[in-house]
């Protein structure tokens, strides 16, 4: 019997057609207002264009308006398809809402009880198995990430990930009775920024960076 091996999709292929529908979405918004609720500055390059400036995971980024495209500001190089996504999405979702300053697991977010499992093992358990016997190490990851240092667990940090986005990582080490633990936590607000699916991407990537500052 003939074997088909089947081609993993690329995130092109995966998030293309978002990524389109998204650029339209921003295309017929009013830049204005979007930079109002999303709390980031609109500049005006011409009466009909311009482009909003934020940064995101420490990196600064612009989006040129109408056309939806996403630039790092300090070259202007494209970024991968899924930071594009991200910023577009949370250009587009925010409505102003104010961060309630209280964390909340990802299954307290909406519809998030059924991803919980699949964010486990996306972003707390990697933590877990990365950092659970070294806090020294997630400590210098994290402040070469920016986080600022909470005090839940044995060692935690927030992380403003957009303007008025922010996630937070708490680490409880090993020791002799219990294995380590990590939970990646959200803003009670996170939902008024970025849809649930999003936030469990963004929570994958604040994970992957974290790894590998670590490594590096």
């Amino acid at each position: 019997m003939r074997q088909t091996s089947i081609r993993a999709r690329a995130p092109e292929e995966t998030y293309g057609p978002a990524l389109t529908l998204a650029k339209q979405q921003l295309a017929q918004a009013d830049p204005a207002r979007i930079a109002h609720l999303a709390s980031v500055p609109y500049t005006h390059a011409e009466a009909t264009r311009g482009y909003l400036t934020f940064a995101f995971l420490g990196t600064g980024y612009e989006v040129h308006w109408p056309m939806g495209t996403v630039q790092r500001a300090v070259d202007g190089s494209l970024p991968d398809v899924t930071t594009q996504l991200l910023l577009l999405h949370y250009l587009l979702t925010a409505d102003g809402t104010p961060m309630a300053d209280q964390w909340v697991a990802f299954r307290a977010l909406r519809g998030g009880m059924g991803y919980e499992a699949a964010f486990r093992q996306r972003a707390d358990l990697r933590l877990a198995k990365r950092f659970g016997s070294s806090r020294e190490a997630f400590e210098l990851a994290a402040q070469a990430l920016g986080g600022e240092r909470l005090t839940f667990g044995d060692a935690s940090f927030g992380f403003r990930v957009m303007p008025s986005l922010w996630l937070a990582v708490v680490l409880h080490l090993e020791d002799d009775e219990f294995p380590a633990e990590a939970s990646v936590l959200f803003d009670g607000a996170a939902n008024h920024y970025l849809a649930t699916e999003d936030l469990a991407v963004l929570g994958g990537l604040l994970t992957s960076r974290l790894i590998r500052s670590a490594s590096t």
